[in-house]
């Protein structure tokens, strides 16, 4: 590549840096960003530098830049996919300009992915760095901005597949006019083997890190700790419901577990039983709401041979499947009127019959109950016994919905992605910041369960070793106009990208404002099947709104046809 280099327009990073300000947020595409003052950060970098000593506040900052390199790079990627290398490339340095990092100038660029060489150099100008250290420590000997050159070689590395170091051969924090760096791999520098310390390589941590996550959220899953099995939370919601599992659980009280549906009751269900003394016996699980009817009393109190037709075996039920441990019964609200008299006879004198047998059976079962509907009125509506409600809700524990346990999302989200991801063979590198910030503003209808859904759909959707993003966690969700940059540096509306491209190509096929509106009226009438109202709705309009536009274009196209 020539050293005559110049920028392709950075409307498409314009674009994608977006202000709310109500959600308090500044984001780059799915990244979100903080403006910070350089006062701030020259007081940080001050305070690095008297704490821990120059040599390992540089390496600390260095780290912090190239970690930012490697994630924009990243970006860029996406950003530009498709697009000649070298534009892709002038990601980086337009984003730092438009982050106010520098004034950065291409003055060459030399780089072969497939052969592994590189070579750049590129002048700053108005290093925010350089300025923070001279206004500190005034001229001195050696080059100052060794967050910039961090990220410098973060960026390059992640494009190259190897580390490239960048030097600065002139700073302005040493009395030079401008700062001057060159990038080259850093087996190319004499003394590169010194500075690999500032970019020492985790990767292989990080791995280990990830599969241990990994490992502990599968283990956690097949063999639950006794100490709250696979219970994620922290919110005060779920430390009281928690708390009252715990108090229960080396007790032999009936638990009666209520909440929406999703929140998680045969979790903490399955918790109880692995806190409990029962631990090592047989946890069994019963949807009483799956259950024909006809097969409800068989399926939990077992049958004998002959009992009825089709009955050719004898077959233990569930009580007994359960001996010595745990019978979860979920949505025991749609047990029929039968089947609730024999339950409440088994709460009270610990035995069943098997249907067709003569005799009684002694079983020793914890039962714990849950229930989505209130069973009060269930009661008044003659749908539930009173008796056996009372011995159900002896000991009541409420799970909170998921939309008031938000300290809990993001780390019941990260346990999900540790298990999906271990699941189906994934390394993923977490969640991107507007994914995590959608998660904690969604509404959550379906709770733990939809929570779940969504993390295993992400985990499937994102590319291996990049961030779960917005799109991913919701896919069919638009895209929302906010305020951005324009080509001016002026805060402006920005429209989606889709839109923008949409409009490009309204514009490249030459068709007259009057037949565009003409023909998508004509498009939403005829989706509409005829109906104006609906019509109205999928323009955005009122019905007399699209009423005058539709009798306006009929009146423009007789006047054309009288002529």
């Amino acid at each position: 590549m020539n050293r005559k280099l110049k920028y392709p327009s950075d409307t498409d990073l314009r674009r994608l840096l977006r202000f709310d300000a109500d959600s308090g947020a500044i984001w780059l595409g799915e990244r979100r960003m903080v403006l910070l003052h350089t006062a701030a950060l020259t007081a940080l970098r001050q305070d690095l530098i008297s704490s821990v000593g120059p040599e390992h506040a540089r390496r600390l900052l260095t780290r912090m830049g190239y970690a930012s390199g490697m994630r924009d790079a990243e970006f860029a990627k996406r950003t530009r996919k498709g697009r000649d290398l070298k534009e892709m490339f002038l990601v980086g340095p337009q984003l730092h300009m438009l982050e106010g990092a520098a004034r950065v100038t291409p003055l060459n660029m030399e780089f072969d992915i497939a052969a592994g060489h590189f070579d750049g150099e590129f002048r700053w100008d108005n290093s925010w760095e350089a300025y923070a250290h001279l206004q500190k420590h005034g001229v001195v000997d050696e080059p100052a901005c060794w967050t910039l050159l961090g990220y410098a070689s973060g960026y390059s590395s992640a494009f190259m597949g190897r580390l490239i170091l960048f030097k600065e051969v002139a700073c302005a924090a040493c009395g030079a006019d401008h700062c001057h760096i060159v990038g080259r791999p850093i087996e190319a520098w004499e003394d590169g083997d010194a500075f690999r310390q500032y970019f020492a390589d985790d990767s292989l941590l990080q791995k280990i890190e990830a599969l241990s996550q990994q490992v502990e959220a599968l283990t956690s899953t097949i063999e639950p700790s006794a100490r709250g099995g696979m219970l994620v939370g922290a919110s005060k919601a779920f430390r009281s419901a928690h708390e009252l599992l715990q108090r229960a659980a080396n007790t032999q009280v009936t638990v009666l577990l209520t909440g929406e549906t999703g929140v998680g009751k045969e979790r903490f269900a399955r918790a109880l039983h692995e806190m409990s003394d029962r631990a090592q016996a047989p946890f069994v699980a019963v949807n009483c709401a799956a259950l024909p009817s006809e097969l409800i009393e068989a399926e939990l109190f077992g049958v004998e041979k002959g009992a009825y037709t089709g009955a050719h075996a004898t077959r233990a039920g569930r009580f007994e499947r359960a001996e010595g441990g745990t019978l979860f019964l979920d949505e025991v609200g749609d047990l029929p009127l039968p089947a609730q008299a024999k339950l409440l006879r088994v709460l009270q004198e610990s035995e069943i019959e098997r249907l067709g047998a003569e005799t009684t059976r002694k079983v020793n079962v914890r039962l714990v109950a849950a229930t989505n509907v209130d069973l009060d009125a269930a009661v008044k509506l003659g749908r539930f016994r009173r008796d056996l409600l009372y011995r159900l809700n002896v000991y009541p524990i409420c799970i909170p919905p998921l939309r008031e346990r938000q300290a809990d999302i993001e780390p019941l989200a990260q346990h999900m992605l540790a298990r999906f991801s271990a699941l189906h063979h994934k390394w993923l590198a977490g969640f991107g910041d507007r994914a995590l910030q959608a998660l904690h503003h969604h509404d959550w209808p379906g709770n733990v369960r939809e929570l779940e859904n969504l993390v295993e759909r992400g985990v499937i959707l994102a590319s291996q070793g990049d961030t779960v993003e917005f799109e991913h966690l919701f896919p069919n969700q638009p895209a929302v106009a906010q305020s951005g940059v324009d080509q001016s540096g002026q805060l402006a509306a920005m429209t989606p990208l889709q839109h923008q491209e949409l409009f490009a190509r309204i514009v490249d096929s030459g068709i007259a404002l009057e037949t565009l509106e003409s023909r998508v009226l004509a498009l939403a009438v005829e989706r509409s099947r005829g109906n104006l109202s609906g019509a109205a709705r999928l323009l955005g309009l009122t019905r007399p709104q699209l009423a005058y536009r539709l009798k306006r274009r009929q009146a423009e196209d007789s006047d054309e046809g009288d002529h």
